[in-house]
C-alpha cells in the first residue's frame, strides 16, 4: 500500500464516514488516536502535543515551520512520522489535514457562528499563555536581578529584527523614559554588528533581545556577534529549547497566541512590561527624576491631547 493510501486508511479508521453527531470524536481525540499506542521520545511527545493544540494551522505546516514551532529540528520531525508507521511527515500531514478541515468545518450548515468560536478560542489560548506566565512570576527574583542588570547597563541595547522589530520598538520606546542610553537594532547584518561593537566600546555590558517565530538567522547570528563582542545577552522567545536559547545568557519563555493566520503577543508583552517595572524598581530616583522630567516636557511641547 503506498504511502498516501495508508495515510488515508489510518485517518479512516479513526473517523468513520457514518457516525451521528452524538458519538462522532472531537478532532482533537481524532489526532490523539492516530498518535496513540507509539512509544514516542520526549521530544516526540512535544511534537504530537504541538500538532494537538494547534491542529488547524499544524496539519498545513511546513516540515521547517513545524520544526522550528516546537523548537526541534527537521530530522526529529521526520523521524516522529515514522515512528508512527508513515513514510515520511508529508505522509502524516496527508493522514492529519482531513481532521484539521472537520475541525474547521464544524457541523454542516456552520457559518459565522463558528468563525467566532475560532476566534473565542484564539483568546482562550492567549488566557492559557497569560496563566502559564503567571506560574512563572510566582517567584519574581530572575525578573527583579535581570532589571537591575539591565538599568546597569549603559548604553542599553534592545534587539529585534523581522517580526520581533515591534516588541523591540515598544520596550526601546518606554526604557528611554527611565534609563539614560537605550539603543534599538532593528537591522541585522554588519549594520547591527556595528551597533553591538559601538554600546560595548561605550561602556554596555547587556543586549536585552526578541526572537519570536518564526526565528530569524539574522537573529541567532546578531546574538552570537552581541557575545563576541563581550555583551551578555538577555533573551524574551517563545521556547525553551533550542540554539537562541542556548546563546543567550538568560532565556524566558512567554508563549505566543498561534491559532491565528499572525501570532499575538499577550504573553510576551507583560513579560516585557515587567521587565521595564524591574528596571524602573532598580533605580528608583533616576526614574522618578527621569519621568518628571519628560513629563514636563510633554507638557511644554503638547506632545499628547491630554
Amino acid at each position: 500500500m503506498r504511502s498516501g493510501q495508508r495515510a488515508r486508511a489510518q485517518a479512516s479508521a479513526i473517523t468513520p464516514g457514518r457516525r451521528s453527531p452524538e458519538t462522532e470524536p472531537a478532532p482533537a481525540d481524532k489526532v490523539r488516536a492516530l498518535f496513540g499506542g507509539h512509544r514516542l521520545s520526549p521530544a516526540q511527545r512535544r511534537i504530537a502535543q504541538y500538532i494537538t493544540d494547534h491542529l488547524t494551522e499544524a496539519a498545513f505546516l511546513s516540515i521547517t515551520d513545524l520544526a522550528e514551532r516546537v523548537g526541534v529540528s527537521q530530522p526529529s520531525v521526520t523521524r516522529f512520522a515514522t515512528s508512527l508507521g508513515f513514510t515520511g511527515y508529508p505522509a502524516l500531514r496527508e493522514a492529519l489535514q482531513p481532521i484539521a478541515l472537520s475541525a474547521v468545518a464544524g457541523s454542516p450548515g456552520a457559518g459565522e457562528g463558528d468563525r467566532s468560536n475560532e476566534l473565542q478560542a484564539a483568546v482562550d489560548a492567549e488566557i492559557a499563555n497569560l496563566e502559564s506566565l503567571r506560574r512563572v512570576f510566582a517567584d519574581t527574583d530572575r525578573v527583579l536581578e535581570l532589571g537591575r542588570e539591565l538599568a546597569r547597563s549603559v548604553p542599553l541595547t534592545i534587539l529585534g529584527l523581522r517580526i520581533s522589530v515591534s516588541l523591540a520598538e515598544y520596550v526601546a520606546y518606554a526604557a528611554k523614559r527611565i534609563h539614560p542610553d537605550v539603543r534599538l537594532v532593528s537591522r541585522g547584518g554588519t549594520v547591527a554588528y556595528d551597533a553591538l561593537l559601538q554600546a560595548r566600546e561605550a561602556g554596555g555590558t547587556w543586549v536585552l533581545a526578541f526572537a519570536m517565530p518564526r526565528h530569524a538567522n539574522e537573529t541567532l547570528a546578531a546574538i552570537r556577534a552581541a557575545r563576541s563582542t563581550g555583551l551578555r545577552v538577555a533573551l524574551i522567545t517563545d521556547v525553551t529549547l533550542g540554539p537562541l536559547v542556548d546563546e543567550a545568557d538568560v532565556a524566558f519563555t512567554a508563549g505566543t497566541g498561534s491559532r491565528l493566520v499572525f501570532d499575538s503577543y499577550a504573553a510576551p508583552g507583560v513579560l516585557s512590561a515587567a521587565i521595564l517595572q524591574a528596571m524602573a524598581d532598580a533605580d528608583p530616583e533616576r526614574t522618578q527624576l527621569r519621568l518628571e522630567k519628560y513629563e514636563q516636557a510633554a507638557e511644554q511641547h503638547a506632545f499628547f491631547l491630554d
